[in-house]
């Protein structure tokens, strides 16, 4: 009795010390975020630029992101349950973000292809009211698997079920196997689809590195490199797709090892992912940088007069 106790107390005490992790993380990732955003909004010049204004589409998508599933990650933790209507509008509004950031990441990516290869109609194809189009229709087309599992969930759950009270995941909408096949199925044809967009965007920048003068060569190079990170990003995105069956085959195997490799999980390709866009755009951009620099030399200077 004592050694299961003593092993219940140390499984305990991991567990609070993941969650406490996680907290730092994610406030540090938040914090960095909304830094960047408050320096996107306060200058005007990066307003008329579909580069910077995807960007800060993609922060608030990951900000968005990162507070909701650490909120539902605290409630769960605590066995707090909600009603499961409530928890239905969360996660179809949750995976809507979450497919948007790759969705977005396809587009800044495209947006790259223009700047490098087609620039005479960079300014044309790429103006302030073609990227709110463009976020118009991101949003649509990061809607549709949310909206797909949303309807399916309608026609296979009974009415009384919207009443319980549950934790809240999106597994819970996943009633049948052939659901989440189908889940995965929808997911991993939209990023087969990216996958396509990128490398062929990676390709054409290729050739116009190849054949561009020592002058230019610098800054397509730099948009080289951008379009690399944007598919580590995009693959980090993808493994996230399979995270359920190795979960599901662990949990057949080990509870612990299941709630290790869920943990993994949930860092390296959920947190870890929304991550990389203030590192790719917010500290990589000599423009983004500078604004950033004297925003934060700004904020110093006034708190020493204070």
């Amino acid at each position: 009795m004592s050694n299961n106790s003593s092993v219940a107390v140390l499984f305990q005490q991991q567990v609070n010390f993941r969650l406490m992790f996680v907290q730092m993380l994610v406030m540090i990732f938040l914090c960095i975020n909304m830094l960047l955003i408050v320096t996107f909004f306060k200058k005007e010049c990066f307003h008329t630029s579909a580069r910077y204004i995807l960007f800060a589409v993609m922060l608030l998508s990951d900000s968005f992101v990162l507070i909701i599933s650490d909120v539902l990650l605290i409630l769960n933790w605590v066995e707090f349950s909600i009603h499961v209507w409530l928890c239905t509008i969360i996660s179809v509004v949750t995976l809507l973000y979450v497919m948007a950031t790759p969705v977005t990441l396809t587009a800044m990516t495209l947006e790259r292809y223009v700047a490098i290869c087609l620039p005479l109609r960079h300014a044309e194809l790429c103006s302030t009211r073609r990227s709110v189009r463009c976020i118009l229709i991101i949003h649509g087309i990061s809607s549709v698997p949310g909206m797909m599992i949303l309807i399916v969930f309608l026609a296979t759950a009974p009415f009384s079920l919207y009443k319980q009270k549950a934790l809240c995941s999106v597994e819970m909408f996943l009633l049948q196997t052939w659901q989440r096949h189908f889940r995965s199925a929808v997911s991993q044809f939209y990023f087969l689809i990216m996958c396509i967009v990128i490398i062929f965007s990676y390709a054409q920048i290729m050739k116009v590195a190849k054949a561009a003068s020592t002058e230019n060569k610098r800054s397509t190079q730099r948009g080289l490199r951008t379009v690399t990170l944007h598919a580590f990003q995009l693959l980090l995105c993808l493994i996230q797709l399979w995270n359920p069956f190795f979960e599901a085959a662990a949990l057949h195997i080990d509870f612990t090892l299941f709630m290790d490799i869920r943990y993994s999980n949930y860092i390296l390709f959920n947190v870890a992912p929304r991550c990389l866009s203030p590192l790719i755009y917010g500290l990589r951009d000599d423009k983004f940088f500078l604004a950033l620099k004297n925003d934060i030399c700004l904020s110093s200077c006034k708190r020493r007069k204070v």
